[in-house]
């Protein structure tokens, strides 16, 4: 490992001296723990916020992921720079420079974010399986290829130098794949009939705040007409607000923060690799993320933004089965009303009339 790493110095040092082209090619060759920060965070919590970004606002909030990744490179830059200038174990560092509560708070944040994030991907790639690529196939069969997969891939990474390799290649054909797949979905819409809106979509990537105090303007002619036009804002508004800051707060996680150090570490970094670690974030984490999740954005946008479920109008069966719809009416029936109001008028009645006495007290 001691003479892999004086190989890669050696390398960046003469890399630097003839250029920028010949830097920037050797960086992309040792390229690594950015892609591995990228396969984290392109999971189910991103691209469902995406999807809602799209559904709330069209192309509106195409930026706030990208900045929100930019703002997190920036702080994972930080980290790995003090890391690779010190050599230091970031656990140990903190606890012996800074002051050991704050050490373990973060270990056991990060042990319960890894519970909490990790565990939901089974559910995701269970769906993926069942729904797309192996219909019919049970759960547990699932679960256990998940398992052998994600075992299997991280044996490499514990295996030495060509585990590693072939775990970072194996992890760079994931994302591609994923980038590759969403940018495929809005290529197909460009050429298609529905065609896509690219000056809009190119104005979703300036910053735009008054997203957090008003509706999308594309709501305006429908709540104009409503007659409590101004709930239904505050609703839209409040939704907004809370994509945003999921969004937002997806985009890094806190197990990202301690795992980054420790793999740069693993893969023997030291100060000469500094400039390499900022580069490997760049293109191996801002990049495709910013790619795939823009995607997610335009193609909901595009699809689901101010458009309504023709179902729930035109069949008042499948409305009332429609756990979502009965949750909205009966907050709806709520405002205004007193309470005695709200008991007449409540969605109750209609829900036992329709699905009968035995399947309403199932329900």
């Amino acid at each position: 490992m001691t003479d892999k790493i004086a190989a890669e110095e050696q390398l960046l040092e003469e890399a630097r001296a003839r250029g920028a082209g010949a830097t920037l090619k050797v960086y992309s060759k040792l390229s690594g723990p950015g892609w591995l920060q990228s396969a984290i965070t392109l999971g189910g919590g991103s691209l469902a916020s995406a999807l809602y970004l799209g559904v709330l606002s069209g192309y509106r909030m195409l930026w706030v992921q990208i900045v929100a990744m930019l703002l997190g490179v920036v702080m994972l830059s930080a980290i790995g720079y003090v890391t690779l200038s010190t050599g230091e174990r970031p656990f140990g560092a903190i606890c012996k420079h800074i002051n050991p509560v704050l050490g373990w708070g973060w270990l056991v944040a990060v042990l319960m974010a890894n519970v909490v994030w990790a565990l939901p991907q089974f559910t995701l790639g269970t769906a993926s399986l069942q729904q797309n690529l192996a219909p019919g196939i049970g759960t547990l069969p699932c679960v256990l290829l998940i398992f052998a997969l994600a075992t299997t891939v991280i044996w490499f990474y514990d295996s030495g130098a060509k585990g590693i390799r072939v775990f970072e290649w194996v992890l760079k054909g994931m994302v591609a794949l994923i980038v590759l797949c969403f940018f495929g979905v809005v290529a197909t819409m460009t050429f298609s009939e529905v065609g896509l809106e690219w000056g809009a979509i190119f104005g979703g990537l300036v910053p735009d705040l008054s997203m957090l105090r008003a509706p999308a303007p594309e709501f305006t002619p429908f709540l104009d007409a409503s007659a409590v036009g101004e709930w239904w804002r505050a609703k839209i508004v409040s939704q907004q607000q809370d994509v945003m800051i999921a969004a937002a707060a997806t985009a890094v996680g806190i197990n990202m923060t301690f795992l980054l150090p420790y793999s740069m570490l693993r893969k023997g970094w030291g100060r000469a690799h500094r400039g390499l670690a900022t580069f490997d974030l760049g293109t191996g984490l801002l990049i495709p993320f910013a790619i795939a999740t823009s995607c997610v954005v335009i193609a909901a946008g595009s699809q689901f933004h101010t458009k309504y479920d023709a179902a729930l109008l035109d069949d008042p069966a499948a409305a009332v089965k429609n756990d979502g719809y009965l949750k909205e009416l009966d907050a709806r029936l709520k405002h205004g009303l007193d309470d005695a109001a709200y008991e007449a008028a409540s969605v109750a009645p209609a829900l036992e009339e329709t699905l009968g006495e035995e399947g309403f007290a199932a329900r």
